[in-house]
């Protein structure tokens, strides 16, 4: 990619997978939180509909090396997503003690 006239130069058009790590949040409740958990239900359905998509085009004998070839970019990029999803997510699972262990007082912190 060129640099702009003023010299500075263009950022990537994609970050790189390892430049986006898990973003677990402290606060369960917050509105960071929320929208974190919002953005990751749209990346796990959008893999869905990839895999959807990959069911229908592999039984066609009409699509052609190029349609599947980006149909296995998608879905690589949707592997990466989905894999960074449950990495968050169970990172802030570990926040929590295991079920059937207990609080201080013995008592299943899981159960009412």
């Amino acid at each position: 990619m060129n640099a702009p006239a003023t010299g500075v130069p263009c950022p990537p058009t994609r970050p790189e997978p390892a430049a986006r790590p898990p973003l677990p949040t402290r606060d369960a409740a917050g509105r960071a939180s929320r929208l974190l958990h919002r953005v990751e239900d749209v990346q796990l359905d959008a893999a869905l509909v990839l895999l959807g998509h990959a069911a229908d085009m592999v039984d066609d004998r009409r699509v052609t090396d190029d349609q599947l070839r980006y149909l296995v970019r998608r879905m690589a990029e949707a592997l990466r997503e989905v894999h960074r999803v449950a990495e968050a997510r169970g990172a802030r699972l570990s926040a929590f003690p295991p079920v059937g262990e207990g609080g201080p007082d013995g008592a299943d912190p899981a159960v009412p």
